[in-house]
């Protein structure tokens, strides 16, 4: 059933499995899958045109040679979305380039509840 303010979100994650949990668990918080992408480049040209409320966004997909400029790129193409990073581990540069371009991080490593309850919140923010 489809809700007028269901909340869009654009999944990006290489990983084909990765990405189909978290497609059913979007599907599960009635959250509306916008588009999704297995690559960074292919993310930073849909993600815009796809009128997202929230990128979900996997660290790995991000350049390496910098992550931060990265971030900011989509969040030009992106403005009104909110930008979630999904990471597995990070180090503490890492972390800094992170924090100054995500909205909010979920880690892989948390249980299905609890990446639902983070994603419910953040997607409670965007209607509010």
């Amino acid at each position: 059933m489809y809700y007028e303010s269901m909340t869009r979100v654009y999944l990006a994650d290489a990983l084909t499995e990765e990405r189909s949990a978290l497609r059913l668990m979007l599907l599960d918080l009635n959250m509306e899958l916008a588009g999704e992408a297995a690559d960074w480049v292919t993310a930073l040209a849909q993600a815009p045109v796809s009128f997202t409320d929230l990128l979900l966004i996997d660290w790995e997909l991000l350049p390496r040679t910098s992550p931060t400029a990265a971030l900011e790129e989509l969040r030009r193409a992106c403005p009104a979305a909110l930008v979630i990073v999904l990471i597995s581990h990070l180090d503490a540069r890492q972390q800094a380039a992170l924090s100054s371009g995500a909205d909010a991080f979920i880690s892989k490593g948390e249980t299905p509840e609890r990446v639902s309850e983070r994603l419910r919140a953040v997607a409670a923010s965007v209607r509010t």
